[in-house]
């Protein structure tokens, strides 16, 4: 299981570095132009590199947390098995996220028809939502330490400790994407070079709100 995780962990490793090659240099309005002139030359359907990408990551994400929810459900069942506390704030985190991955489609909505405005408030509130998610995620942490649930304590302990922060780890990669993308607004990018950004993050932020609501319920309700 540890050598299946870790060959995972470096395939993703080397689709995020792909990613951030392809990130620094793609530029929106090229990959538009190109998807219409493979329209026009009946070449089918165009995919850009970056959302291929994407599909990879998320496909190899989705095999790396069903991995570790199958050690989980399985590791679970040992005689030292002792449940944790479970902090009350991760209602409250969940909360966030779900808000923040609203606002993120609100963007992507708006980025379709033009609307700048729309573009700019949907990132600056769904980045701000998921930084109140991670605060939480970490409040989280604070309170089980504080209550004496150590992460060498007991199975239990070590498990929910690295599934958060696993999941933590990869709304830190996407946020990276996103302060590009804020950043290229702020500075005065006009819509057509962000959407294809605005979109991708859109996509991740849903993936990942999948990704923890099962999380969520596996530790809240087993």
């Amino acid at each position: 299981m540890n050598i299946i995780l870790l060959c995972l962990a470096v395939i993703m490793a080397v689709v995020v570095w792909w990613l951030v090659r392809q990130t620094l240099n793609v530029k929106p309005w090229v990959e538009q132009r190109q998807l219409l002139t493979a329209a026009h030359d009946g070449q089918g359907l165009y995919l850009p590199p970056l959302k291929v990408g994407l599909g990879v990551f998320m496909t190899v994400a989705t095999s790396l947390f069903a991995l570790a929810i199958s050690a989980y459900l399985m590791r679970k069942e040992g005689a030292d098995w002792r449940p944790l506390a479970q902090p009350m704030v991760l209602w409250f985190n969940t909360a966030m996220l779900v808000l923040g991955s609203v606002f993120f489609q609100w963007a992507r909505n708006a980025a379709k028809s033009g609307q700048i405005d729309g573009v700019r408030l949907g990132l600056l509130a769904g980045g701000a939502f998921t930084f109140v998610f991670l605060a939480g995620q970490l409040w989280a942490w604070q309170q089980l330490h504080a209550l004496g649930y150590f992460l060498a304590a007991n199975p239990a302990n070590a498990f929910f400790y690295m599934l958060t922060a696993l999941h933590g780890l990869h709304l830190l990669g996407g946020l990276w994407v996103w302060a590009r993308t804020t950043v290229k607004l702020q500075r005065g990018a006009a819509v057509h070079e962000v959407r294809l950004s605005v979109e991708l993050c859109t996509v991740y932020w849903h993936f990942l709100l999948v990704i923890w609501l099962v999380l969520f319920g596996l530790l809240m309700f087993t």
